[in-house]
């Protein structure tokens, strides 16, 4: 991989080998995505990102329950209905919540943050 004089990587003609930005190993281009992360550091991402979403999505839950137990205070005939939004309010902010957390994940990880440093002559 070759920079340009502003320093932009730049795609050469032929597949080259690059460096994955978060575990310093090094894949043909081609393997990378547009961040320069590799299929193994995207999967611990997506699996880091799930347990923040889950997270958030119970919260979602939780803060909904209590909204309709305060709030709305439901009767009893209806309980079985009300769980049921709890329910899919706590999936779809798991959802939500995994994405955003996702996103974060990714634009945190700088290139300067995940480049290893240069090692120096021993003198």
């Amino acid at each position: 991989m070759r920079a340009d004089s502003r320093g932009f990587k730049v795609l050469a003609e032929t597949p080259e080998t690059a460096t994955c930005l978060v575990c310093a190993d090094d894949y043909p281009e081609m393997e990378l995505d547009r961040m320069f992360w590799c299929t193994g550091c995207m999967r611990r991402a997506r699996e880091r990102a799930g347990w923040w979403g889950w997270l958030g999505g119970i919260g979602i839950g939780a803060a909904l329950a209590l909204y309709i137990a305060l709030g709305i205070r439901p009767s009893a005939d209806l309980l079985g209905a009300w769980f049921g939004v709890v329910a899919m309010g706590t999936w779809l902010g798991s959802k939500a919540c995994r994405e955003i957390a996702f996103g974060v994940i990714r634009y945190r990880t700088a290139a300067e943050d995940a480049a290893l440093p240069e090692s120096k002559p021993s003198s």
